[in-house]
């Protein structure tokens, strides 16, 4: 489990470490594109959700616990870039396959 720390008051949250690593491509691909974003995610304790705007202007910090970074899959960043470029926002999305038919195309 890992957690994205954000902003300077060091406000954390839990990530799972293999999600965490997906979405630290998404976010440093819109943040170095300068595309500020909307960030949604489940509260841990099923109260809610949180939301979050991502901006260049405000420090994060990824802080993985897994001692191995784990393969990332491609057709799933894909996928959490899409979202993250929506009106909507990123919301984190189920991995899709990355060995299926549909992935190999893409």
């Amino acid at each position: 489990m890992g957690k994205l720390v954000y902003n300077a008051l060091g406000h954390s949250f839990d990530i799972e470490d293999r999600t965490l690593s997906h979405l630290r491509v998404v976010f440093m691909n819109k943040l170095r594109r300068g595309e500020p974003f909307m960030f949604h995610f489940p509260v841990g304790d099923g109260s809610g959700t949180r939301t979050l705007w991502i901006h260049p202007s405000i420090p994060l910090v990824f802080h993985f616990y897994g001692s191995r970074a784990p393969q990332l899959n491609r057709r799933w960043i894909d996928d959490l870039m899409h979202e993250a470029s929506s009106a909507n926002g990123l919301s984190v999305i189920a991995e899709p396959d990355a060995d299926s038919p549909e992935a190999r195309s893409a």
